[in-house]
């Protein structure tokens, strides 16, 4: 959803409060397309700091249903997202490449909120999602969900070259 940002040049100091619902319906993250489960309006404040500068503030809440890291099973993932930028509408897009500061979300005077929570959820995403602390994953050869129960599967070592080791292993339970 676009904000038109020209009415807050009008005079100095304006502040307007947006409540902005979110389009997007999916978050293109680092390891596919995560859907959105639950999300509420984004609540921004903007305000006409000084000549064409503007601070952005406010808060997103949304839950993604992201696979788990060892079984892959659905994860809901909550976000609050905090929003805190300041805006400089007097530069140009190569002066915002050249000071390492690309923002994706403005274009012209419109403000994209759901650019904005995808930087932010970008930003924000966690190392690593778990089912549970203690998720026991898939099984390397048949996929079954270990923690379902185990597999009949017959543990073979990875690496053919760390067979001996094993059989060494294996001696060492049998005493």
């Amino acid at each position: 959803m676009l904000i038109n940002l020209s009415e807050l040049f009008s005079c100095q100091g304006k502040v307007k409060t947006y409540t902005q619902e979110l389009e997007m319906e999916q978050f293109p993250g680092p390891a596919g397309l995560y859907t959105i489960e639950k999300r509420e309006p984004v609540i921004l404040e903007i305000t006409h700091i000084k000549e064409r500068k503007i601070s952005v503030s406010g808060e997103a809440r949304l839950t993604l249903l992201m696979p788990c890291d060892r079984c892959l099973e659905p994860v809901k993932v909550p976000f609050v997202l905090p929003i805190q930028e300041e805006l400089d509408m007097g530069q140009s897009e190569e002066e915002r490449v050249e000071a390492l500061d690309e923002q994706p979300y403005i274009s012209g005077y419109n403000l994209d909120t759901d650019q904005l929570v995808r930087n932010e959820l970008m930003l924000n995403l966690p190392m690593k999602v778990l089912c549970k602390e203690d998720c026991k994953g898939i099984c390397g050869q048949c996929g079954k969900n270990l923690n379902q129960g185990s597999c009949s599967c017959e543990e073979q070592p990875k690496d053919p070259r760390m067979a001996v080791i094993q059989d060494i292993f294996k001696r060492f339970k049998e005493v």
